[in-house]
């Protein structure tokens, strides 16, 4: 049999003989292990999902015209939105804005893709349904408000450049239909919502924006790397951070992150303290034991080695068991916080397994020194 095995063989001996004590200092680094690995997947997997919620909460970036002189079109956009990742883009939103009269009241109308608005302003709260056919718009509740209307009325909205002021023909204008009433607590309540094509329609087709909505999966600095290069690349184009969202989302998650790194931090601290008073626990009980193998010519080395091994061997058990059941730990606070799952990653076994090593060695570096300080022949006196 070589020392290896036989070292093995004795350390597990060990452990087995004081199963009871053992086995509460495997629980303890097996729990520190899965908070380890499993708010470490969280850490890492947090501004993925936390991105996911905020683009609940609207846009996280718009175009608008560089100068007062430059039109904003659909056309210049969407090249301007080609150095965004096709990955992080999840939307793109244009708006084109006008003055209408309906019931004889001036209503500011929004012409845009209906369709793309539940990707860019998933936060709408429609009272009736979208738009599902031509003539058909949605109402702000506070026009809605002011014009007496509701879901299922229809009316007559007219629009006039004011070049035609002389003109005897007079502008029939279009017959709509409200599909919906939006309420949302902004300033959005203040518009009309039609597509693009009744907008065209209604006031003459124009290849010009008043800005466009866009919706990027990406952190506070992804979404200014691409503000420079937009700016950088377009010279019609200017885009601009909406930062009411992106600051609060990366206030939100530092501040999260920070807090699960404090968390981590203090369960390891505890999980040392947990297993140290363990091992201080061993040592005591095995002072005769030791004393009679110092008696015998155990070199100070060979005792400690023996019992850093038991630790250190419970450590990687403990890490392994902890990497797994810190996946299913983060796997369910995903599913209940943020409601979609994550990915296991497999590096955290290893990682886990080896923090967890370092933590238990730690823990028991002070209870195993004290062994040094045994004298053998008061210990086997029983003094």
């Amino acid at each position: 049999m070589t020392k290896q095995k036989m070292f093995l063989r004795m350390i597990t001996a060990s452990l087995i003989r004081r199963r009871s004590r053992m086995l509460v200092a495997l629980l303890a680094i097996a729990v520190g292990g899965t908070i380890l690995s499993g708010l470490v997947t969280i850490y890492y997997d947090v501004p993925r999902q936390m991105g996911a919620q905020f683009r609940n909460y609207g846009a996280n970036m718009i175009f608008v015209a560089a100068d007062t002189e430059t039109a904003l079109t659909m056309d210049a956009a969407e090249e301007a939105a080609s150095v965004i990742d096709s990955g992080d883009l999840l939307g793109m939103t244009p708006y084109r804005y006008e003055t209408v009269r309906i019931h004889e009241q001036p209503i500011v109308v929004a012409g845009t893709d209906i369709e793309s608005t539940k990707i860019t302003s998933p936060y709408w709260h429609i009272d009736g349904s979208y738009p599902a056919s031509s003539g058909e718009v949605i109402l702000g509740s506070d026009v809605a408000e002011l014009l007496g209307l509701g879901v299922g009325d229809s009316f007559n909205a007219t629009y006039s450049t004011g070049d035609d002021s002389d003109s005897d023909e007079p502008n029939l204008g279009v017959d709509m239909k409200v599909s919906g009433i939006l309420e949302t607590g902004g300033s959005e309540e203040n518009y009309l919502y039609m597509s693009m094509d009744d907008l065209n329609e209604l006031a003459g087709e124009k290849d010009s924006l008043q800005v466009v909505e866009l919706s990027i999966s990406a952190m506070q600095e992804e979404l200014r790397s691409y503000v420079e290069q937009i700016s950088e690349n377009s010279d019609a184009v200017a885009a601009r951070l909406v930062k009411r969202v992106t600051q609060s989302e990366s206030t939100v998650l530092t501040k999260l992150q920070a807090l699960v790194f404090l968390v981590t931090a203090v369960v390891l601290v505890l999980t040392m303290i947990c297993v140290a008073t363990t091992m201080t626990a061993v040592v005591t009980e095995r002072r005769r034991e030791i004393g009679l193998r110092k008696a015998l010519g155990a070199s100070d080395k060979s005792i400690i080695g023996e019992f850093m091994g038991e630790g250190l061997l419970l450590g990687g058990i403990g890490g392994l068991v902890g990497s797994v059941l810190g996946f299913v730990f983060a796997q369910l606070v995903s599913v209940n916080v943020f409601s979609s799952s994550i990915t296991f990653q497999p590096l955290l076994i290893p990682i886990t397994m080896v923090v967890s090593v370092l933590v238990t060695g730690l823990a028991c570096l002070l209870p195993v020194r004290s062994t040094m300080a045994i004298d053998p022949a008061l210990v086997l006196k029983g003094e």
